[in-house]
């Protein structure tokens, strides 16, 4: 399995209305071939802070989404949401172990 955890921070107090964009998502990325699930973090000493894990059987599928799908995914984002400079990250990992 492969996994890519995604992080940002938050820079305009907008928390409450992302962690809201995030609950009524739209979906799309669920139907992605090779998709298994996404997790959302967010740290309680930081709420500002998000993470997003998502779960794929392979990384060809992932690249594959993110490729051709990843604009769409975004489209749900609060209008007027900063972030701050430098703290958006992406990390891959293979699961080793459930």
């Amino acid at each position: 399995m492969f996994i890519a955890v995604s992080t940002f921070t938050i820079a305009n107090d907008m928390a409450p209305e992302v962690r809201e964009a995030f609950i009524n998502r739209p979906h799309f990325v669920d139907s992605a071939q090779g998709f298994v699930k996404l997790q959302v973090l967010i740290p309680q000493d930081n709420p500002d802070q998000i993470y997003l894990m998502t779960y794929w059987e392979d990384e060809d599928s992932y690249k594959t989404w993110y490729k051709n799908h990843m604009k769409e995914s975004h489209a749900g984002i609060p209008k007027g949401l900063k972030l701050v400079p430098n703290s958006t990250k992406i990390r891959f990992f293979d699961l080793v172990s459930d």
